[in-house]
């Protein structure tokens, strides 16, 4: 198939080999990024299109009859219209579990970093505090230790259960929340409204929908404890972004560790991007990042053209025609 990857900026540094890529297609063609307004030249004659984000929109895919297959190099498949796919017969994939790793391993990293303060006493290294220190250590700031505290997670999917073992492997007491707003709470399950007041982390991994919209409220992180951290690796659509900056502020509880926004990427005056908010720790939305995991990707995209080259429904297919196998 003659394929086209929009935005490859978006998932190789140079640091990836596409040549499963090149193997599955007749011809591969790659865009480090794509404006919206040029999404329909560069992709007229192509059988296959590759995307991160670049949206597709029914416009966009109505001036494309020949194009059979999008295949979204991410889970989240916002950025394509679906039933417009479905309208045109082009099957739409995606990629998942790819970064089940990564993410686990970055999301306890910001724990880690949160509890044993590193960045911090990196910081007063370099800035020369040991060296003019009457005594053989730096104590302040000071550390606490993982074992014994009690990890809450929310989403309790791959991701959930990676990070639950993570963190029982150190020590932790992992607690499960029940959905939000559920009327029973399964067996091995608290009741999020309870759980929030009782452990010291709060670590999000559900999907954003309607329902988990915003679900860290004001009302929520009221309801957590003064010396608790909040950890988010899932969408930055599940909390409400001002008022976890009002929370750290007032000192509701004491510190976030973010890898994802609410808008990615942020504008300057994102209220979680001020300079008075040092215990609000975020980073560019990079979890899923490894090269590991990206690698893991190329091949599932290579996978999704070999299988609708040859016919076949492919791996992770969120849209297909019907005469597809």
């Amino acid at each position: 198939m003659d394929t086209v990857f929009l935005d490859t900026g978006s998932l190789d540094r140079d640091d990836l080999d596409l040549q499963p890529l090149r193997e599955a297609a007749d011809r591969l063609t790659c865009y480090p990024q794509t404006d919206p307004g040029d999404v329909v030249s560069r992709l007229e004659g192509a059988e296959a299109a590759i995307v991160n984000k670049v949206p597709l929109t029914a416009e966009t895919l109505a001036a494309l009859p020949g194009l059979r297959l999008i295949a979204v190099a991410a889970t989240g498949t916002n950025n394509v219209d679906l039933e417009a796919s479905r309208e045109q017969g082009i099957t739409v994939t995606r990629c998942r579990g790819y970064g089940t790793a990564a993410v686990a391993q970055h999301a306890l990293t910001l724990i880690l970093n949160h509890f044993t303060r590193i960045p911090a006493s990196a910081g007063r290294v370099r800035a020369g505090d040991w060296l003019r220190s009457p005594h053989f250590c730096l104590i302040d700031p000071a550390t606490r230790e993982l074992a014994g505290k009690r990890l809450g997670i929310v989403g309790y999917g791959t991701l959930g259960q990676r990070l639950a073992q993570l963190g029982e492997a150190l020590g932790m007491e992992v607690r499960i929340a029940e959905r939000p707003g559920a009327s029973t709470t399964r067996p091995g399950r608290w009741a999020f409204e309870a759980l929030l007041g009782e452990v010291e982390v709060l670590s999000l991994h559900c999907p954003l929908t309607e329902r988990t919209q915003g679900m860290i409220d004001r009302e929520a992180l009221r309801a957590m404890r003064s010396d608790a951290l909040l950890v988010n690796t899932a969408r930055g659509g599940l909390i409400d972004e001002p008022a976890l900056a009002e929370a750290l502020r007032e000192g509701a509880i004491t510190g976030a560790a973010l890898d994802v926004l609410g808008q990615e990427p942020p504008p300057p005056e994102h209220p979680l991007l001020a300079e008075d908010l040092p215990n609000c720790t975020v980073t560019p939305h990079s979890a899923w990042t490894a090269v590991e995991a990206r690698q893991r990707i190329v091949h599932q995209l290579s996978e999704a053209l070999a299988a609708s080259a040859a016919g076949r429904k492919p791996p992770e297919c969120i849209v297909a025609p019907d005469d597809l196998e």
